[in-house]
């Protein structure tokens, strides 16, 4: 009996000592820089986000924060390499967290490569980017009413621009024609970068982009912004009325973004890192930047992110699902 709780004792004793080891470990995290992997390319919302985060944050943890620009697959390869990576927090994703699950429940997670739920732990919700919607100037259109008439007149024949089958373009803009009773051509490009060119030379007419790369597109004078699909104007935009307020009540869409880590990742080391970007999203810096962009700020724990996440997942599968059908 003696030598049976001595066993025991022995046992609790041993892994107290690797709990404690694991948590030594941790303390001095971090104590190397930070990779934030930006699975889009340089200047668009996604990298103009990353880069005002890992500003901030080489600050607040007291390390250097190194964007990471792994392009290519409508965001799957920077999504691939962080699945791959060391889940010690040293490796991270600047995720547009919408634009992922949209392409998941689009062409699958084979095709993918990874799975939000089961491949990620979030760290932390940062924001949503309202979409806006831009026209060519060419095209002459300043209205939702107008796009509508000119569609209803020419079925078939306005063509809009994606970054991809499956990409936030793609899908907000399908559900926006399920909404609208409209029939648009889906022009899909190797990115948005040659879809935002081709925008502007009237080779295709419309385009959903998010609220920092439209304004960064029109200030080129030659797009227009059509209409906001948020619940109330952008501030950075006053001028540009939502959806609802021209008759589509039903168009309200955002594009979220999230910190990941690798699956794995230990919880000490999610908290402080949770902890640091709630910190920079309070900076005054961070605000006015995100303010400049049309960004609007989300503070989050872990768990709750993992529950926007979740939300997002849900609501846009219910949308992907008659799309996918319709495409058989």
């Amino acid at each position: 009996m003696i030598r049976a709780d001595l066993s025991s004792w022995c046992r609790a004793v041993a892994a107290c000592a690797i709990w404690m080891l694991g948590a030594s470990a941790h303390a001095g995290f971090p104590d190397k820089p930070i990779n934030l992997v930006v699975a889009f390319p340089a200047g668009g919302g996604v990298d103009v986000v990353g880069r005002t985060i890992a500003q901030s944050l080489a600050l607040h943890l007291k390390t250097s924060v190194v964007v990471d620009n792994r392009t290519g697959a409508s965001g799957a390869i920077g999504a691939q390499y962080v699945k791959r990576a060391a889940p010690d927090g040293y490796t991270l994703l600047m995720a547009p967290t919408t634009s992922y699950v949209m392409s998941e429940k689009m062409v699958g997670t084979d095709v993918t490569g990874y799975e939000m739920a089961k491949d990620f732990k979030p760290v932390a919700t940062v924001g949503e980017l309202p979409l806006v919607m831009l026209v060519s100037k060419q095209s002459g259109m300043t209205s939702y009413a107008d796009l509508a008439t000119q569609a209803r007149k020419n079925p078939g024949k306005l063509a809009y621009g994606s970054s991809g089958n499956g990409s936030t373009e793609h899908i907000v803009t399908e559900w926006f024609k399920q909404q609208a009773g409209l029939d648009l051509l889906h022009v899909p490009y190797r990115g948005s970068a040659p879809a935002m060119a081709d925008l502007f030379a009237d080779q295709i007419q419309i385009m959903v982009t998010t609220s920092p790369t439209a304004l960064t597109n029109l200030a080129s004078g030659r797009v227009t912004a059509l209409g906001v699909a948020s619940a109330q104007r952008l501030a950075v935009m006053p001028d540009v009325p939502t959806f609802a307020e021209q008759g589509l009540p039903q168009f309200v869409a955002a594009s979220v973004y999230a910190v990941l880590a690798p699956k794995g990742t230990p919880d000490d080391i999610v908290a402080a890192l949770n902890a640091a970007l709630n910190g920079v999203l309070n900076d005054d810096a961070t605000q006015r930047r995100f303010a400049q962009l049309g960004v609007q700020v989300i503070h989050s724990t872990p768990a709750q992110a993992r529950e926007l996440l979740q939300n997002e997942s849900n609501k846009w599968e219910r949308v992907v699902q008659p799309l996918k059908a319709a495409a058989r």
